[in-house]
């Protein structure tokens, strides 16, 4: 079977399964594990990488209002790829190319190949999506291991928290800075496996622009910064100018990390279980072994 991969998690989906022997074509943006680098790229971004938050956000408003594409496909290199299955998303335009579009040039293709749009909103759902793409590879023996094997580790920070009685701590995430965006969807789901309470976010929710206001009124002992798409290093970079800026201000006397959100909370695929897990390390230390900082760090 020849996959092609249209997004990140989808990329990290198939190779959790141990079947990267079957990826041909990848997203500009995959890169987990490194070794899907070395696949064709099927897709280019319209928006500038490595802008600031409030570029970023000008750009895609800018490009959305004239009704030009974040994202295009390279049909001509996806045609001579001969995909059997074309894994796609169907969440958010802003993440990835838009479901319509690739259904759409799946259907100029012959013979058209099947396509898999991953949506889910929560924990359980991007498990499975998961157990979806396992069966859409005739590896579902292999998914269902997997999936047992992630359930056994969210389990264990489960029962760790509950044996110790630990607190759960008031917690913030902040998916991007400017606009403010809280995390949504999954995470605040993530938080409260972790030991942790989302005091601004419900579970499922989109992810919105929202006021300061309403974060700060929620009082959260810890902020999370986890822009979406960035790293430790760059997370953590926009954690310390936070500091510096008066409108947050408000941040002083609560811990405040940054979070590697490409690999941990932004990509709903696997590693999501590696974010419990980061998660549960900070907000109860003691009762875990220490935080990887590549995964996280501390800012204040």
């Amino acid at each position: 079977m020849r996959v092609v991969s249209l997004l990140p998690a989808g990329t990290e989906m198939v190779a959790a399964l141990g079947a990267l022997e079957h990826l041909v074509g990848v997203t500009h943006e995959c890169d987990h594990p490194p070794v899907v680098c070395s696949r064709a790229r099927v897709t280019r971004s319209a928006v500038a990488v490595g802008a600031a938050p409030g570029a970023v956000n000008a750009q895609v408003a800018a490009l959305s209002s004239s009704g030009a594409p974040l994202f295009t496909l390279d049909e001509r290199l996806i045609t001579a790829l001969h995909p059997d299955l074309v894994l796609t998303q169907a969440l958010c335009d802003v993440c990835a190319v838009s479901e319509d579009d690739v259904r759409a040039l799946a259907a100029r293709l012959t013979p058209p190949p099947r396509v898999l749009a991953l949506s889910a909103t929560s924990f359980d759902g991007v498990m499975a999506d998961l157990r979806a793409v396992a069966e859409a590879l005739d590896l579902a023996d292999e998914g269902a291991e997997l999936l047992q094997g992630l359930a056994a580790r969210v389990r264990h920070v489960h029962e760790t928290l509950k044996a110790a009685r630990a607190p759960r701590p008031r917690v913030a995430v902040i998916e991007w800075t400017e606009p403010v965006f809280p995390a949504g969807h999954w995470t605040p789901e993530m938080v409260r496996r972790a030991g942790g309470v989302d005091v601004v976010m419900q579970p499922g929710a989109h992810s919105v622009a929202t006021e300061m206001t309403r974060i700060v009124a929620a009082d959260p002992e810890i902020v999370l910064v986890a822009p979406c798409g960035y790293d430790v290093a760059r997370a953590e970079a926009e954690a310390r100018a936070l500091l510096d800026d008066a409108r947050w201000s408000w941040l002083a006397g609560r811990q405040l990390w940054a979070v590697d959100a490409n690999g941990l909370v932004s990509r709903p695929g696997p590693r999501l279980v590696d974010g419990i897990e980061t998660f549960a390390r900070i907000f109860n230390p003691a009762l875990f072994s220490p935080i990887d900082r590549e995964r996280a760090r501390r800012v204040a």
